[in-house]
C-alpha cells in the first residue's frame, strides 16, 4: 500500500465544506473554491420542476421549514434561509454559475429522475463535472445519454470486488466509498486495477485524513478544507 501525498491528493469540499460554510449554497461555493480541488454538491427535484442543490428531501433540517423539497415550489425555497446563513437553496445552475471554471464539480444525484436535467444543466456549464450517484439507474441515464460524462458509483458498504464490478459495469471512472470501506486492506488496489479511482467520504479531522492517505486514496471528500493544512490554495 502506498500512502498518498497531502499534495496529490484530490481534496474535495463536501456539500462546500459543510462543517465551514452553510452547505450546497452559493456561497458555500464560492468560499470553499480556493481551498479545494472540487466542491460535491446534491441534486434533487422541486415541486415545480426545477433542480435545486440540497441535500435532504424534508426542509426542517436545513431551512426550519416543514415539509418536503418534492413539493415546494422553486419560489417558496428562494423565501427560505439555509441554517440561518441569509443563503437560499439554489438551483443547479446557480451553483454551477458560481463555481470558478478551473474547479471541478461533483454533483451527487440524490433522485433518478434528475440525471437527464442534471446533464443539460453541466453541459452549460464551463467546469469539468463529476456525477456522482448511489442510484445505478441514474448513471445507467447519464452513460446512455453521453458516454463521455464523469461518473462515479457512490457505495455504502460491501466488498471491493463487488463494488468495482458494479463501478465498471456501468462505465464508472471513480468510486465513492466511505472511510471505513476505502481502508479496508486490498480496497483500493482492487479498484486500481479495475482502473478506478478512489474518493473516499466524509473526512471530518485530520485523523480521517491520515487514514485516507495512508491507505492511498486519489481524493478524500471532506467537511473542511483545512483538513490538509500543508496544501497551497488554489489561488
Amino acid at each position: 500500500m502506498t500512502r498518498t501525498d497531502p499534495g496529490d491528493v484530490t481534496l474535495i469540499g463536501h456539500r462546500g465544506c459543510a462543517a465551514q460554510f452553510p452547505e450546497n449554497t452559493v456561497g458555500a461555493i464560492e468560499r470553499a473554491a480556493p481551498h479545494v480541488d472540487a466542491v460535491e454538491i446534491d441534486v434533487r427535484r422541486c415541486g415545480s420542476g426545477e433542480v435545486v442543490v440540497v441535500h435532504d428531501a424534508d426542509l426542517e433540517r436545513l431551512t426550519g421549514a416543514s415539509g418536503s423539497v418534492a413539493d415546494a415550489d422553486y419560489d417558496e425555497l428562494r423565501d427560505l434561509t439555509v441554517l440561518d446563513s441569509g443563503q437560499p437553496i439554489p438551483r443547479l445552475d446557480e451553483a454551477l454559475d458560481a463555481a470558478p471554471d478551473d474547479l471541478v464539480v461533483n454533483v451527487e444525484i440524490k433522485e433518478p429522475s434528475v440525471a437527464g436535467d442534471a446533464l443539460d444543466a453541466a453541459r452549460r456549464a464551463a467546469n469539468d463535472v463529476l456525477f456522482s450517484s448511489f442510484h445505478p439507474e441514474a448513471l445507467a441515464t447519464l452513460r446512455d445519454r453521453d458516454p463521455e460524462t464523469a461518473r462515479a458509483l457512490l457505495v455504502a458498504d460491501g466488498d471491493a470486488e463487488r463494488a468495482v464490478d458494479a463501478a465498471t459495469g456501468l462505465g464508472c471512472v471513480a468510486l465513492h466509498p466511505p472511510i471505513d470501506l476505502a481502508t479496508e486492506p486490498g480496497f483500493v488496489a482492487t479498484a486500481h486495477a479495475a482502473g478506478l479511482a478512489v474518493n473516499a467520504w466524509t473526512a471530518v479531522d485530520r485523523d480521517d485524513a491520515e487514514r485516507l492517505l495512508a491507505a492511498g486514496v486519489d481524493g478524500i471528500v471532506a467537511d473542511r478544507w483545512d483538513l490538509l493544512p500543508e496544501r497551497s490554495s488554489r489561488d
